[in-house]
């Protein structure tokens, strides 16, 4: 029946004009700052969307031209009866041919090897701890079931000592500053480095609007490199379903526009911690 190629034509042009929409749509990708929705806030965000444009290229294409064969197919052999209902052309059924077999093994094969060499560059840059930057560290992230444990060193500039400031969900920044003149690469100065831990089971530290997905896996410190060049305030989720609760996992990130404006929550933050733990000594002696 020729109805089902008209059938298949239009959920395949409907495919393609979400697929030429898409870009122009706000919230099309992954999300970008309000107001600015085609700019993406770090430096290897957008390496990353075009790597992501290029695969969804070439699968558009792979796409169109499937569609096209099988629409052809459906409407030029549809079957033809007689009064009876009877097919008027017998079946034929051949084993398969080895050219197009491997034509469609060859090809696929190719463009994985493409996408593959192609990434390498990114995947070094973000991924390899060779690359990782030479800065101080913001904060140690430890994910456990259902929240973020981010610990921030103290005025001894050391992670795990007394008076480490421990925040949850609530990772803080400053905003990334302008690249400068002539440089070709990011600025690690520029850069966060935090160390990923997990205390239980696998979580996945997921920046979205940064572009950056990072499994925490127990028993491993993983460094972890990204930066953001607009402040405001963003998500932090993890994309790793780890139990029963992880709907919940979700932070908040915020980036300041200034080292100073950074300093002042931290200072806070350190203020209002040391006001709680000797509250809660206090009650303690108390008893």
């Amino acid at each position: 029946m020729r109805y089902w190629s008209v059938l298949f034509a239009a959920a395949a042009i409907f495919s393609v004009g979400a697929f030429l929409y898409a870009p122009f749509s706000p919230d099309w990708w992954l999300p970008n700052p309000s107001g600015n929705f085609h700019h993406v806030v770090s430096t290897y965000g957008a390496e990353i969307d075009n790597l992501f444009l290029i695969i969804l290229i070439i699968t558009g294409i792979t796409f169109v031209g499937t569609q096209v064969v099988l629409v052809w197919e459906l409407h030029r052999f549809a079957d033809k009866t007689d009064s009876e209902g009877k097919p008027l052309r017998k079946a034929d059924y051949f084993h398969g041919s080895q050219r197009l077999e491997l034509i469609w093994t060859i090809i696929p094969g190719a463009i994985l090897v493409f996408i593959a060499l192609y990434q390498m560059g990114t995947w070094a840059d973000i991924k390899y701890r060779s690359s990782a930057p030479r800065v101080p560290t913001l904060a140690e992230v430890t994910a456990r079931q259902f929240q973020w444990v981010i610990r921030y060193p103290g005025a001894d500039g050391r992670l795990n000592t007394l008076d480490d400031l421990v925040t949850i969900n609530d990772l803080h920044f400053v905003k990334a500053g302008k690249p400068e003149q002539g440089s070709t690469g990011p600025a690690q100065k520029n850069m966060v480095l935090i160390y990923l831990k997990s205390s239980d089971v696998i979580h996945s530290f997921f920046l979205p609007q940064m572009r950056i997905k990072q499994d925490a896996v127990p028993g491993l410190t993983i460094p972890v490199w990204f930066d953001c060049d607009t402040a405001g305030q963003y998500e932090l989720v993890c994309a790793e379903l780890c139990g029963w609760g992880h709907y919940k996992m979700r932070g908040k990130v915020t980036v300041h526009e200034t080292q100073e404006e950074f300093q002042k929550w931290l200072d806070d933050s350190f203020a209002e911690q040391s006001r709680s733990q000797l509250s809660m000594a206090n009650g303690t002696q108390g008893r």
